[in-house]
């Protein structure tokens, strides 16, 4: 594909990939005032959680249609369903109504995330993607920055409806632009779609999500829902196994983690997420309450990542040209186990430039690992399995950074409930939201240990981190030590990642 028509379909997949990606960051800036507005704050975090379910369980469903249907007719009703998702929330008038609707919205998102990388893989040849990658992961960098600066725009100047309806005219003009100007350039993998892997996956995962979410309710013990949920995920996701080794269609490419890159790869990407992505979550909070910011500078902290991760994913696609892609991964896993590292030794007298450059090495770190095995991985599979593929690599990472967050969040309430009461503290009297809001009113001596057991507890979690950042570079260590060789986006016939040529 050349020509007019290569620039237009680019231009409508990278505005697909920025209105999927800038609307996490976006919403959470509104939601102060959507909350005033709506009420409903004992459900707050099910406007993130439903999204973020309903967007990480469609993934890999949309990404096995598109081989079965073609990209453009998949790519277009996920592009539908969240537009209708985004005009629902616009008109919400309750705060029940808004989970709902944006649970409608993460399931669009889910489907537009995979498609826009699947599609980068059917256009471009290995070399163009090379130097195209950096590009698209710019789009995700830029959206994280300017994501909480829009939101805030929109609710001071038109209200909180608007960051959800503002979607609606440059998504109108993508799925237009695909529309007009997409061919799909491979033949259709014809087969029945595996409805029961698709149910056994979206229900196994959904499950497991919602045992994790119980670990962050402050309670004493693990809840008895945990366990419930937990044991209803490992049957339901056993089943997928099973049924997933007899389907003729899989909508789990299972056959393909036989190969070592792939293998390697989502487990790179589960890892590495579980690392970023929960230390992401916890870093604000820390430079907020330890360290006396606002939130808007406690926000800006995470800028030094994106800028890292987008830098690193430019000069990693361009070096996957004369250099395997092990060797990046491995060069970035060792800038993330650093900034982790590094992360370890954060206390009260912490300067924030020191956490800057511990979070750039972290963003560093993912931008020089993360595209060189989505493009070595769409490089070895089969055309039939581009999608499914392509869509498995960036479920791994989803699924490991929400799993993260819910596991580093439970170390954070344990460590902080232990530093509080070793410090003669009761923890169930502090809440850290009105720690937050009430420092003006509270003196240094009531606020001292309780900013003392914060550091303690933030330090544990960032402690995991760093040991799992470990697990992270011993699994790239087993990627194989191939060049990527490939001529064209993806090699007609199977290709496995052990023939690939060595350097």
């Amino acid at each position: 594909m050349t020509g007019r028509r290569l620039y237009v379909i680019t231009f409508a997949v990278m505005l697909s990939l920025f209105l999927a990606s800038i609307e996490s960051t976006v919403v959470a800036t509104a939601m102060p005032t959507i909350v005033a507005q709506l009420g409903g704050f004992t459900i707050y975090a099910w406007v993130f959680s439903a999204y973020m379910l309903a967007s990480t369980t469609a993934v890999p469903v949309f990404g096995k249609l598109s081989d079965i249907y073609g990209r453009r007719a998949i790519y277009l009703i996920a592009m539908a369903i969240f537009l209708i998702g985004s005009i629902l929330c616009g008109i919400a008038s309750s705060m029940e109504q808004l989970v709902f609707y944006r649970a409608i919205q993460g399931l669009g998102a889910g489907g537009l995330m995979p498609l826009a990388f699947t599609i980068i893989g059917d256009i471009f040849s290995f070399e163009q993607r090379a130097k195209m990658q950096g590009w698209f992961s710019g789009v995700w960098g830029v959206s994280s920055i300017i994501g909480p600066l829009l939101g805030g725009f929109l609710v001071n100047s038109v209200g909180w409806h608007w960051i959800f309806l503002i979607n609606i005219p440059p998504g109108l003009l993508a799925a237009g632009l695909m529309l007009v100007a997409w061919r799909d350039v491979n033949p259709r993998h014809e087969g029945k779609v595996d409805y029961i892997g698709a149910a056994l996956l979206t229900a196994g995962v959904i499950a497991l999500l919602l045992a994790m979410m119980q670990l962050n309710a402050r309670q004493a013990g693990i809840p008895i829902a945990f366990w419930i949920l937990l044991a209803t995920a490992f049957v339901l996701l056993g089943a997928l196994l099973f049924v997933e080794q007899r389907a003729a269609n899989p909508i789990l490419p299972i056959p393909l983690f036989r190969e070592r890159l792939f293998a390697t790869a989502t487990g790179h990407g589960f890892l590495s997420g579980f690392a970023v992505f929960g230390a992401v979550s916890f870093i604000p909070l820390f430079v907020e309450s330890v360290l006396g910011t606002d939130a808007t500078v406690a926000g800006a902290t995470l800028t030094p990542m994106m800028l890292g991760w987008v830098s690193g994913s430019v000069v990693s696609s361009r070096l996957l040209l004369k250099f395997s892609p092990r060797a990046l991964a491995l060069i970035g896993m060792s800038a993330l186990v650093c900034g982790a590292a590094l992360m370890t030794l954060l206390t009260e007298n912490t300067s924030q430039l020191y956490i800057l450059i511990c979070v750039a090495l972290m963003g560093i770190g993912m931008g020089l690992s993360v595209p060189p095995f989505l493009i070595a991985v769409q490089s070895s599979v089969p055309r039939q399995s581009l999608g499914a593929a392509t869509a498995t690599v960036q479920f791994s990472r989803s699924i490991g950074g929400t799993i993260g967050v819910s596991v580093l969040g439970v170390i954070l309430a344990i460590q902080f409930a232990s530093a509080m009461t070793g410090a003669g503290l009761d923890p169930d009297t502090v809440s850290l939201s009105a720690l937050l809001d009430a420092d003006s009113n509270a003196s240094a001596a009531q606020l001292g240990p309780v900013r003392a057991a914060i550091a303690v507890a933030v330090q544990s979690v960032f402690v995991a981190t760093f040991i799992v950042a470990i697990g992270a570079w011993i699994v790239t260590t087993f990627a194989p030590r191939g060049r990527i060789g490939a001529k064209s986006p993806v090699p007609p016939e199977e290709v496995s990642a052990e023939s690939l040529p060595v350097d």
